[in-house]
């Protein structure tokens, strides 16, 4: 199989042959060949990225639009105490689908799964745009969740299509497509709810459109290679051969430790036995999977191992997760302080709270320039350095400052957008087999989404533990000094949450400022202690930077699948197969299938 992939081969980068091998002539040709192959006038490329493009207004859209009014839900449709479930759906689709699409299109082909996704997400928004209970809503976005999956998957599915030199450039325009949703999605869902009759339900009605239009488009232009070209066997074999322990052990242990880490602090307490139960038998499940996959002589394996011995794939995978803990994390932790600190005015806040969203997407749409700029380790070592302090600096916050905290958040994200959009790209670069694409890529975003819950998870933590630890050693005992009785304290608390405090006993104008001042104290002392935590992440991050991979070398001419006519697909001799399969076996690498 090895022998078979390898005279495949194409002009990605210098391939293992036996004859020709160090003949630049011989090279040279097959990189002009190559570009001057070009799909960009090509009526089926270009339908394939507008798409694409629809596709990642859907797809980054189905958490980034209803995340931000999950309370303006509750309030219409419930009230339902599972409601906060309509957002974590969403994350542990993700976190499970990634993998799975990358590695099955790998070995299948990847139109059906393309369109059938896109279809799911339509199906989903549809659903959700109707729903009357919040458990119906939840049920629509798992459907539009595993949607978002292919949407999103833009580095492999869209990334191969051109040489790899332009891959940064196209992946970049995929995230100019999901500005709406990914940069400005809290200050659209507020508009949807403040200015429209049908409110909230406009969020599902907007990703409605989007998802329609990008799965016609699918369907109509996305042609890549086909089952046929990618394998010698027949469906039934690669069937038989699928590593079904692995997608069991996999799936079942990553959903169902996400969802022990996603109750942790929310729906139930730390130490309660679902928390702990579900944690302990997920993780015990991803450990299986590990010990599965190393060792059972597997022809298909769910995850290649061997990804793990490029180091270069692995500092870029984990460069990848501490830029998307800081997007993901900050896009949760920046509203709340908005709203905490400077304003409750709900139009204006949704403005500010865009700003380090936006911001981050800035930076990854910058990042597009990084394969012409060449030199990829030290862009990101550089861009490193620059976010650490800005970001980490952002614990100078007080109830004050609020022009500093936004002047360091937004210079900070750009910083750190950079990172993520030339890591996101170079993991599919990076790798020696591009007949792995779609499994390296699925992996790393897998991994991606799953260290961004935790870093999230312990955002929270911080922020709640801080608080109340504030609270208790210093609003109350402020509180107490300023006059009002004991007995009144924990209603004054609580009435922090409604901002209302006509009916509790002995609290005067003079307290009740007083008191509130001293609240929003403890708010920066907690938030503080959040960015300090995140300046630990970006410090790592600053570190593995210099292990970052320089790519260089493989920023060739060359495709590493081509669109063919559908008409035509079964006229293609051996020689026009060749590119549309597009495999590089580099020197020491494994084959597709070990």
């Amino acid at each position: 199989m090895a022998a078979d992939l390898t005279d495949r081969a194409t002009s990605l980068d210098k391939p293992e042959v036996d004859h020709h091998q160090d003949d630049s002539d011989g090279l040279q040709q097959l990189e002009e060949a190559a570009a001057q192959s070009g799909p960009y006038k090509d009526t089926m490329f270009i339908g394939t990225i507008v798409a694409a493009g629809f596709g990642m207004i859907g797809g980054t859209g189905s958490y980034g639009l209803p995340a931000s009014v999950l309370t303006q839900i509750n309030n219409d449709i419930g009230p339902d105490s599972s409601y906060f479930w309509i957002g974590v759906v969403n994350t542990l689709t993700l976190a499970a689908g990634f993998t799975l699409v990358g590695r099955l299109t790998d070995t299948f082909g990847r139109r059906w799964f393309v369109v059938g996704g896109n279809i799911l997400a339509l199906i989903g928004t549809i659903v959700a745009s109707r729903a009357m209970t919040v458990k119906t809503l939840i049920g629509a976005n798992v459907l539009s969740g595993l949607g978002a999956v292919v949407q999103t998957s833009v580095p492999f599915t869209v990334g191969e299509l051109v040489p790899m030199k332009q891959r940064y450039v196209m992946v970049s325009l995929m995230y100019v497509f999901a500005i709406p949703t990914a940069a400005f999605g809290p200050m659209i869902s507020w508009a949807f709810v403040l200015h429209t009759s049908a409110g909230w339900r406009w969020c599902y009605y907007f990703m409605t459109i989007t998802n329609a239009v990008s799965a016609l488009g699918w369907f109509l232009f996305y042609h890549p290679p086909t089952f046929h070209m990618k394998q010698t066997k027949s469906r039934i074999e690669v069937v038989k051969s699928m590593d079904v322990v692995g997608i069991v052990l996999f799936t079942g242990g990553l959903v169902v430790f996400l969802m022990g880490l996603s109750w942790g602090g929310s729906a139930y307490p730390w130490d309660s036995a679902h928390v702990i139960a579900t944690m302990v038998v997920g993780g015990c499940s991803l450990v299986a999977l590990v010990l599965w996959e190393c060792f059972a002589n597997l022809s298909q394996p769910l995850i290649p191992m061997h990804l793990f011995r490029n180091i270069g794939w692995v500092v870029n995978v984990l460069t990848m997760c501490m830029a998307a803990s800081c997007y993901y994390g900050f896009s949760i932790i920046f509203p709340q302080m908005v709203f905490m600190l400077y304003t409750s005015d709900a139009e204006y806040g949704s403005r500010l709270a865009c700003a380090a969203p936006a911001s981050f997407l800035l930076g990854t749409i910058l990042a597009g320039m990084s394969g012409y700029i060449g030199r990829q380790k030290y862009q990101v070592v550089i861009a490193s350095v620059i976010a650490a302090p800005l970001l980490g600096g952002i614990a100078c916050v007080t109830v004050d400052n609020k022009a500093t905290v936004l002047g360091l958040i937004i210079t900070g994200s750009v910083a750190i957008g950079y990172v993520e959009g030339v890591s996101v790209t170079s993991t599919g670069i990076s790798i020696k087999n591009q007949e792995e694409i779609g499994a390296a890529v699925g992996v790393a975003s897998t991994c991606r989404a799953a260290w961004a819950t935790v870093a999230t998870t312990i955002y929270l933590s911080v922020l709640q533990n801080k608080l109340k630890d504030a609270i208790k050693t210093k609003v109350v005992p402020t509180l107490v000094k300023a006059g009002l009785p004991l007995s009144s304290v924990p209603a004054f608390l609580a009435a922090f949450s409604t901002g209302s405090f006509a009916q509790i006993p002995g609290a005067t104008p003079d307290i009740i400022a007083t008191g509130v001042s001293s609240y929003r104290e403890a708010l920066v002392y907690a938030f503080r202690m959040v960015f300090y935590t995140a300046l630990a992440l970006l410090l790592t991050n600053c570190i593995l930077a210099l292990f970052f991979p320089n790519l260089d070398h493989k920023m060739k001419l060359g495709v590493a699948a081509r669109l063919h006519r559908p008409g035509k697909r079964n006229n293609l001799d051996s020689s026009q197969r060749a590119p549309t399969n597009g495999v590089v076996v580099e020197k020491g690498s494994q084959p597709a299938e070990e």
